[in-house]
């Protein structure tokens, strides 16, 4: 079976909807490494978002493309997919990333994590018609998102400068290399050139997953583009943290709690 991986979100928009689609009330729990996280707690917005006014040429960039492109393509997934296929075919790729999260559970020297990962993919792989259905949550496993951004973060390399990088969204230098790294690593990436059933493959993991998100669009509020950031820097730092909620300390005071929870 070849393996797909794709970034949860291809535009800077979606990161934001894909952190909050179904989470809880974040609390405000100081980490117990904030430095893991490559944050530095009270940091003023220039400091951690230093390409600020490139990062905003970025996103609009980016929106532009989602307005135009892949809404609408979405939209009309939405409309012409039965809903249970529409939730097989998301089941189908998350199940992909088990294995994705296995190896870097490893690298991490998580052992409970690896063995969960490795539990979800087997039970949803035998069980659920190749990852069509998603029994492993019903036997009380649940993802545990892993990838190599996080384990460069678990290490302790610092993220570096937020980044809106064009297509692929919000990032940093230490969460790009961990994606690149995935990418190479992972035989998905070097199946690229073998058969052009990978791109339709991908085509729809990336059309499938903006689909999903489009009932969370209520979630944007205020300037996206703060939004985006706040939210994906304080995504980020939960994720590094395994689940320990964190201050948030980009985010102005008037901003809403975020939820940070995986759907």
């Amino acid at each position: 079976m070849r393996q797909f991986f794709f970034r949860p979100s291809l535009f800077g928009a979606l990161f934001a909807l894909f952190l909050f689609a179904g989470g809880a009330t974040a609390q405000t729990v100081q980490p117990a490494n904030p430095d893991i996280a490559g944050q530095k707690v009270g940091a003023p917005a220039s400091e951690v978002d230093p390409y600020e006014n490139w990062n905003r040429k970025v996103y609009r960039f980016n929106e532009t493309i989602d307005n135009w492109l892949l809404r609408p393509v979405a939209n009309g997934y939405r409309n012409i997919m039965p809903g249970f296929a529409d939730r097989g075919v998301t089941n189908f790729f998350n199940n992909l990333t088990e294995l994705r999260n296995f190896a870097n559970s490893i690298f991490q020297l998580k052992g409970e994590s690896a063995v969960v990962a490795a539990g979800r993919f087997t039970y949803n792989t035998v069980f659920g018609l190749g990852g069509f259905i998603d029994v492993a949550t019903k036997f009380e496993l649940p993802e545990r998102p892993e990838d190599f951004g996080q384990t460069l973060g678990y290490w302790g390399l610092e993220s570096g400068p937020y980044l809106m990088l064009p297509l692929l969204g919000p990032s940093s230098p230490r969460d790009f290399g961990g994606f690149a790294t995935d990418m190479l690593v992972l035989p998905s990436a070097r199946d690229l050139a073998e058969s052009p059933d990978i791109y339709y493959a991908r085509a729809l993991q990336v059309v499938d997953k903006r689909a999903d998100l489009i009932p969370a669009e209520a979630f944007m509020s205020g300037d996206n583009y703060t939004f985006v950031r706040n939210a994906y820097l304080q995504r980020r730092a939960y994720l590094i943290n395994d689940g320990r909620t964190v201050n948030d300390p980009f985010a102005s005071g008037d901003d809403e709690d975020l939820m940070l929870e995986d759907f």
